[in-house]
This record gives structure tokens, C-alpha cells and sequence, in this order.
């Protein structure tokens, strides 16, 4: 919903400000807050994820990796194993992939990769140099 609107505030920028030099800056500011928001939200999963992969109980930092190892547990079956299996046996089992699990599975990566990244990079940070 946001982006939408985002993407209709330039057109009436461009009908309540008629200088063009005030309108393009008035679209760059606009443009400016909306990247600052963008690099909050960011930090703030940024600082979820490192606290969940650094944290003492075993299943808090672990949760997203078994998840991902489920996806792809799901995907090998699919892709990999279904298709020897069926040469062989005609009722070999298939694993249905939900629409939202490829969205879900985007973000879970996604929110790993940089999760991880950022714990490494705070850690590296954090060690005694020398």
C-alpha cells in the first residue's frame, strides 16, 4: 500500500508546486524519508535475526535453519527424488508446494543470509585485536 502511494505523491507534487526546481527537490526529500525508513526496517530485522542466531537457547538460534532444511527437504523431493522414484513406482509420493511457501522461502533466505552475515561481522568486530 505504501508504494503505491509513493508512486502517486510525485504526480501531486508535480500539481501543487508548480516550480519545477522546488517540486524536484520536494520529490528528492520525499525519496530521502522513504529510503531512511527502508534502512530502519532493515536495522531493526538486522538486530532480530543476529539476536536470534546468537542466542544461548539451542532452538531460538536454530528455528530458521530447520526451517530452510525443511524447504528444502520439500524442494529435493520434488525435483530431485520424485522424478527416479516415479520411473520406478507410479504412486510415489509428491510434496505440494503452497504458492506462499516460495515467498516465505525468498524471506527465510534472505533474512538467513543477512542475519548471518551481520553475526559474523559483529563478532570479527567484537574480537580482541592484536
Amino acid at each position: 500500500m505504501l508504494s503505491a502511494i509513493l508512486g502517486i505523491v510525485p504526480s501531486i507534487i508535480d500539481k501543487i508546486i508548480p516550480d519545477p526546481q522546488a517540486a524536484m527537490e520536494a520529490k528528492l526529500k520525499l525519496v530521502e524519508l522513504t529510503q531512511a525508513g527502508e534502512l530502519k526496517s532493515l536495522e531493526g530485522q538486522i538486530a532480530i535475526i543476529t539476536a536470534e542466531a546468537s542466542s544461548q537457547h539451542w532452538l531460538t538460534a536454530n528455528w530458521r535453519p530447520i526451517t530452510m532444511l525443511v524447504f528444502v527437504v520439500i524442494i529435493a523431493n520434488n525435483y530431485i527424488i520424485y522424478p527416479y522414484l516415479s520411473l520406478f513406482w507410479p504412486e510415489a509420493p509428491t510434496l505440494e508446494i503452497p504458492p506462499d511457501m516460495w515467498g516465505l522461502l525468498k524471506i527465510g533466505l534472505g533474512g538467513y543470509v543477512v542475519g548471518r552475515s551481520a553475526e559474523k561481522a559483529v563478532t570479527a568486530w567484537k574480537a580482541p585485536k592484536g
